[in-house]
């Protein structure tokens, strides 16, 4: 009995947490590649962006961190749209090659913007010890999971309210499927591009501020993440945000579970090497199954 409550408590409730920040992560690399047909590489940095928008509300504000959560999401959702305006929309009829090249030089920037002005020591959304809640005398969960769960399911039925009872959803998915098509059909793709970098940005920045609360706040935090993010979109489908969520929760629950010793005493992979089980499961689904679980694009 012991050994179920060691797995409840220290390999799937943390699998659970990483896996619904993870999904926010994927919905805007999958919408970003579904809409746009291109791999944003400085999605990563948004969520980086997002972290550090809170942690500037949480100190000079003293806000909680989840009430900073919506001012950073909308802070990095204004970022995003800036960027397409400046970087990304010049090369809109471009080979996608360029674009792609073009966001891992946001990437770098980004990045450079931010440990430039908010410098590279490492900060926290919240400082002292939260004692974890006490369920069956056994089953102990942290406050902050609990919140950092709600919050990303919450974010996710918005999503899907939006994506299936919106016209702009209708739009969005749509253009996913055939731009040229939505165009003849009259619905106006500047619009729905700058929806897209709306939500993909405001999940993005969602998903830093979360895993900034879970962790701690670093100018590496969204790198460290994007490639998990990614295969979590792939492993889902590229351009099925609901695939994304479910690669999201496959990809957390994968990493945290591969930690467990389910053979012998020690741990099947060493916490160390866990995040290259993500890129396993990536590789194994581009291999078995190139579209997906939910069957997305396959370019």
């Amino acid at each position: 009995m012991y050994a179920l409550y060691d797995f409840i408590n220290f390999h799937f409730i943390p699998g659970l947490v990483l896996g619904s920040i993870y999904a926010l992560g994927a919905i805007g690399v999958t919408l970003t590649f579904g809409i746009l047909r291109f791999a944003n590489f400085a999605h990563g940095e948004s969520m980086t962006l997002g972290a550090y928008f809170a942690w500037s509300l949480v100190a000079v504000f003293g806000l909680h961190p989840m009430a900073a959560l919506p001012i950073a999401m909308a802070l990095t959702a204004v970022v995003s749209i800036g960027i397409d305006r400046g970087f990304y929309r010049p090369f809109r009829v471009a080979p996608t090659i360029m674009l792609v090249i073009a966001s891992f030089g946001m990437m770098l920037m980004v990045r450079s913007v931010i440990q430039f002005s908010w410098g590279v020591q490492l900060k926290s959304l919240q400082t002292g010890i939260q004692p974890p809640m006490v369920l069956f005398d056994a089953i102990r969960i942290s406050p902050k999971h609990v919140i950092i769960v709600g919050a990303a399911l919450l974010l996710m039925l918005i999503v899907h309210l939006i994506l299936s009872r919106t016209k702009m959803g209708k739009a969005m998915r749509a253009m996913s499927d055939s731009p040229e098509l939505a165009k003849l059909t009259g619905i106006d793709t500047e619009q729905v591009i700058r929806n897209t970098w709306i939500i993909g940005g405001a999940l993005a920045g969602a998903a830093g501020v979360l895993l900034a609360y879970d962790t701690h706040v670093e100018t590496m935090m969204g790198f460290q993440v994007l490639l998990p993010t990614f295969a979590a979109a792939i492993l889902g489908g590229i351009g099925k945000p609901y695939g994304a969520m479910l690669g999201g929760l496959i990809i957390g629950l994968a990493e945290e579970l591969s930690t467990y010793p389910w053979i012998g005493d020690a741990p099947l992979v060493s916490p160390g090497y866990k995040a290259g089980v993500a890129f396993v499961l990536m590789i194994g689904i581009l291999l078995w199954r190139p579209s997906g679980i939910l069957r997305g694009r396959v370019f």
